[in-house]
């Protein structure tokens, strides 16, 4: 993997790697590979596209990996999948919902287990009107590259769904990657009329977190909204008190969930390391390690980059134990599009129905 291991975004791609190594340290425990091992092999990115690039050759030239799994972040991807395309080498479990990743004239080599941004703002969206805010009073805070222009799309064409409206007339404001400049993107959201009843956040935990800190200093109070790649538990230990009622999107269940799933996440978490806490983030990673793991097993003869992607696409319907099946195909490159929400307070995040959004 080509990852986020310096840097704001750091926090994303550590417990990527965690979560796909206990699912890698269970299979070996409990004698899912007999005669097969898997290792992975991390390289820092640090959230920049420029790193990408070499750290991706060195794995598939270098290291003659047989897949890249669990890299972190847009940027980085749309940098990583060209190579991964070129050397023939799965690109799997990303954790990014952009749309480049689903595109069908794009999709070779890359598998996603994730629902996309667009099915995550999407759902908040909806969630929103049906509370009986107006489309034209939600408002979007987004990176400044392919990462915050996917999910502000993915956004408008929900709204769209609602109500006709042209790009200009919906708030937006915006910061540069891999900064906490965002004190330009408030101002262009206090300055919209109507006041943003709601705000959308497309981004990473810490120009997050500073926009919410400077948005309550400026009595400026709507409800916030996050995409499962802000990092909900990074937001909300950034923000203690201030986060309380911050809604969160997820693209697995919560951690202390009772689903089969999550049990064996947990007591997998607890073997590899039992100092480090649970996290929606290596909770994604597990689940990315154990399809990983299922389709690995399922190999009949030589393991190889091809074998791997067609063991992948021929997984079908199979369930893992999240409370409902997953697929991947031929044609269907995304196993799930299951969107979470979680409500953020000081102690931590719970999961919500978004009917208790609308009673609120």
């Amino acid at each position: 993997m080509s990852t986020a291991l310096s840097g704001p975004a750091a926090e994303l791609g550590i417990n990527m790697r965690h979560g796909i190594l206990a699912a890698f340290d269970e299979a070996k425990a409990k004698n899912r590979l007999p005669s097969k091992t898997m290792m992975l092999i991390s390289l820092d990115d640090g959230y920049e596209p420029a790193r990408t690039a070499p750290n991706m050759h060195r794995l598939t030239d270098e290291h003659e990996v047989l897949a890249v799994v669990g890299n972190v972040g847009t940027p980085t991807a749309i940098t990583a999948i060209p190579i991964a395309q070129q050397t023939k080498t799965p690109f799997f479990g990303a954790f990014t919902g952009a749309s480049a990743l689903r595109k069908i004239e794009s999709v070779e080599f890359v598998i996603n287990y994730r629902a996309s941004y667009a099915e995550e703002t999407a759902a908040m969206v909806d969630a929103l009107v049906a509370k009986g805010i107006k489309p034209a009073e939600i408002g979007f805070f987004t990176q400044n590259d392919s990462y915050g222009d996917d999910g502000f799309f993915g956004g408008l064409a929900a709204i769209r769904r609602h109500q006709a409206v042209k790009v200009s007339s919906v708030p937006h404001g915006r910061y540069r990657r891999n900064t906490s400049q965002v004190e330009d993107g408030l101002a262009d959201l206090l300055m919209h009329q109507p006041l943003p009843k709601a705000v959308i956040m497309v981004g990473t935990y810490e120009p997050c977190s500073k926009l919410i800190r400077l948005a309550r200093m400026n009595d400026f109070n709507p409800q916030f909204l996050a995409v499962s790649f802000v990092g909900a538990d990074a937001l909300q230990r950034s923000l203690g008190d201030l986060a309380n009622g911050i809604v969160a999107t997820q693209v697995v269940p919560h951690f202390d969930s009772d689903l089969p799933l999550v049990r064996e996440y947990r007591d997998a978490m607890r073997d590899y390391d039992p100092e480090l806490p649970l996290s929606f983030v290596s909770l994604e990673g597990y689940i990315v390690g154990r399809i990983l793991v299922k389709a690995v097993t399922s190999i009949k003869g030589e393991i190889s980059r091809s074998s791997i992607a067609a063991a992948l696409e021929q997984l079908g319907q199979f369930d893992i134990g999240l409370g409902a099946p997953l697929t991947l195909g031929p044609n269907d490159h995304q196993a799930s599009s299951k969107v979470w929400p979680v409500l953020i307070g000081a102690d931590g995040s719970q999961s919500l129905a978004w009917e208790e959004l609308l009673s609120e």
